[in-house]
């Protein structure tokens, strides 16, 4: 295709639009660090913070009041229904067993991710090889939740006995003389097989912080309870675990709040079948597969009443640390 200057000139001038703005952007920026100190102030904090506001009001504040209105709604949301979506979540079976799908992974999922990641903090401690240790289990957290399901559909993949398995674990199953699986089709077990692969991502995230917290421990006390006769038991219940004991909290609420909008991974190794569906993942079915718009907001507006709690209690906690800091 040949270039047409004519045909380009409309983004030409969109571009030099842009140019001539962000230049705008920059003068005056300039002309408010030269104004008095008082009125320089006042501008610039409406200047820096105008744009955010602006964004949070057209990208989080307005979302949220549109799905809540859409949530009362019928799927084309043009006929009030009131709240008969939301007792639609608790009369279907299928959305019941979505809601006891999520309260499974809330409630396995960042327990163990974080013991996982202060279990592996205390044993590569100062360790020789901490380093390298600390690396390979941080190594998942740079790999996106679809790649990590990806990976690990391969883990749970499923050949026939008479064929070779390239499945990890039903290779490990046949080499003891077992017969292969549909791992991802066997409920409720396929649910906790794709929490794996959320601890398996997390472990690295926990690991990594409670490792930090570890080491702010003043040497002297670990030194102390040795000298006092201490055991590693009794180091980690005694001085450990109460003096990362808010870090801790801080890991376990951060994971849960990821663990409620999970989303990636049941869609990429399941798609919700098999009785793996979670709020996000049916949220999405609902509003846009199915053309359920009203049940799909509820949905929404149902795991983000989920999620305040946990956002409340982290800023709850972050208040009171500045405050003693």
């Amino acid at each position: 295709m040949e270039f047409s200057f004519l045909n380009e000139l409309p983004k030409l001038v969109w571009m030099l639009i842009g140019i001539v703005a962000f230049l705008g952007v920059i003068g005056l920026m300039l002309v408010l660090l030269d104004a008095p100190r008082s009125k320089r102030d006042r501008w610039q904090a409406v200047f820096f913070l105008g744009p955010a506001v602006l964004l949070l009001l057209g990208g989080l504040v307005y979302p949220v009041i549109r799905t809540t209105v859409l949530s009362f709604y019928d799927r084309s949301g043009d006929t009030f229904v009131g709240l008969a979506n939301y007792l639609w979540m608790f009369q279907r079976p299928e959305i019941l067993q979505v809601l006891l799908n999520t309260l499974l992974w809330v409630l396995f999922a960042p327990v163990l991710a974080t013991a996982v990641g202060l279990l592996y903090a205390v044993l590569i401690d100062r360790s020789r090889f901490e380093s390298l240790a600390k690396s390979l289990v941080f190594m998942p957290m740079a790999i996106s939740f679809v790649g990590a399901s990806i990976i690990w559909r391969f883990v749970y993949a499923y050949r026939p006995a008479d064929q070779e398995q390239y499945g990890l674990l039903n290779q490990i199953v046949v080499w003891f003389g077992g017969e292969p699986r549909l791992w991802l089709l066997n409920q409720p077990l396929n649910t906790f097989l794709l929490i794996l692969v959320l601890i398996w991502v997390q472990a690295g995230f926990a690991m990594v912080v409670m490792s930090a917290a570890i080491k702010a421990i003043p040497t002297e006390t670990v030194e102390a309870a040795r000298i006092d006769g201490a055991g590693p038991w009794q180091l980690f219940s005694r001085i450990t675990l109460p003096s990362v004991w808010p870090t801790l909290l801080v890991v376990l609420i951060t994971i849960s709040v990821q663990t409620l909008k999970v989303f990636d991974i049941v869609r990429t190794m399941t798609g919700g079948n098999y009785g793996t569906s979670v709020i996000a993942n049916e949220m999405y079915s609902q509003a846009f597969s199915q053309g359920q718009v009203g049940q799909g907001s509820a949905l929404a507006v149902f795991l983000f009443v989920l999620v305040i709690p946990l956002v409340a209690l982290q800023i709850r906690r972050n208040r009171k640390a500045r405050e003693l800091a």
